[in-house]
């Protein structure tokens, strides 16, 4: 017999093959068929209790797989609530104090430079003092200085010791009014250089600009303390 085409060899051996399936599925009928008896819902010691060989299911698209979906299915999405977040907006900030990036507050106490060029300190960690021009000045440097610890107390003005360009400060006089400014410049300075820099940092030429101060660095102890100060520059937002 032939397909027309070929000359019967493809038909031949399709059939063959044919006939070599059916045997095996015979004999499959012969060795399963008189084995044992089968009762509804009760599994043999031993036989796999799923109904067909793992991962059958999924690569053939034959029936349920062990999840109980059609092959290949994906399970139903679960249903979701939309939400909605409102962020709280930030406490209001007391006339009088400076709020750093990390959401610190000290409050301003003003004093001046002391006859012999000694910076002044402030009392507690709580406090920063304000010194140089005054807030929303045309040019020249407003500073504030802090303590980054106090007798084993951690001070707002240790965040200096993160601060990164970008971050934001913000400043409330006495009046209420509310000066913003964004961190333009971080400086690690060693104490004995800082003076031939304090014009540069902290003198009253110049754009305006918001000067932060803290002591930080290696403990060298005595009247220095610190070994080094952290300065930000932080330029007005407008």
């Amino acid at each position: 017999m032939t397909d027309g085409v070929s000359g019967g060899r493809p038909l031949v051996k399709a059939l063959l093959t044919g006939a070599v399936v059916a045997g095996v599925l015979a004999g499959a009928v012969v060795v399963f068929s008189p084995s044992a008896e089968v009762v509804a819902g009760v599994a043999e010691p031993g036989d796999a209790v799923v109904p067909f060989p793992l991962g059958d299911s999924l690569s053939g698209g034959r029936g349920v797989d062990l999840a109980g979906l059609p092959g290949g299915a994906n399970p139903p999405a679960s249903p979701t609530t939309p939400t909605t977040s409102v962020e709280a907006p930030p406490p209001v900030q007391a006339p009088g104090t400076v709020r750093l990036p990390e959401g610190g507050l000290a409050a301003l106490v003003r004093k001046e430079v002391t006859a012999e060029g000694v910076l002044p300190i402030p009392e507690g960690v709580g406090e920063a003092t304000w010194w140089g021009v005054e807030l929303g000045a045309a040019e020249g440097a407003t500073v504030l200085a802090g303590h980054v610890n106090w007798k084993g107390v951690t001070g707002p003005f240790d965040e200096l010791w993160r601060s990164a360009p970008g971050q934001e400060v913000s400043v409330v006089d006495t009046t209420g009014k509310v000066f913003r400014y964004s961190v333009s410049q971080v400086h690690t300075v060693r104490k004995d250089e800082l003076p031939a820099r304090a014009v540069e940092l902290f003198g009253p030429r110049g754009g305006h600009r918001l000067v932060l101060v803290t002591c930080g660095g290696r403990w060298v102890g005595g009247a220095q303390g610190y070994e080094e100060n952290q300065v930000v520059v932080a330029t007005p937002v407008t």
